[in-house]
């Protein structure tokens, strides 16, 4: 039997297994804490670079994503599938909204987290998504 909610969407009710092994859980304290140690030790002094230099930008957001993976995999290396979205924007002292909505079994994790200086903005998304 389908359910409804508030928005008029229908969704299946997803079937509970009652498998005698417990489901993998990941940790996402101990991810948090290192996104933001990250972000903030390798992007403080960063400023945005001129139009010649937005390499730069790219090198940035290709090594936060590859150390936060890295790190994932070293918090729980099985029965996860992991996504790393990383955003680097100048900071113009411009406004901007985001969310996040998801539909997915209680041991899937998402962690964000927002590092901004007067010159670049950094948005960092990490998910686990249970696959056992």
């Amino acid at each position: 039997m389908a359910s409804s909610t508030s928005t008029g969407f229908m969704s299946p009710q997803t079937p509970r297994s009652s498998a005698s092994s417990p489901r993998p859980t990941f940790d996402t304290d101990l991810l948090r804490a290192y996104v933001k140690k990250l972000l903030q030790t390798n992007l403080q002094s960063s400023t945005w670079p001129e139009t010649k230099d937005r390499d730069k930008v790219k090198a940035w957001i290709k090594e936060i994503g590859d150390r936060v993976k890295e790190r994932m995999l070293e918090i729980q290396p099985r029965g996860f599938k992991y996504i790393v979205m990383t955003q680097i924007n100048e900071n113009l002292g411009q406004g901007g909204r985001a969310d996040l909505a998801c539909h997915w079994e209680d041991s899937d994790a998402v962690v964000q987290e927002v590092f901004a200086n007067d010159s670049i903005l950094c948005i960092c998304v990490a998910f686990a998504i249970r696959t056992l």
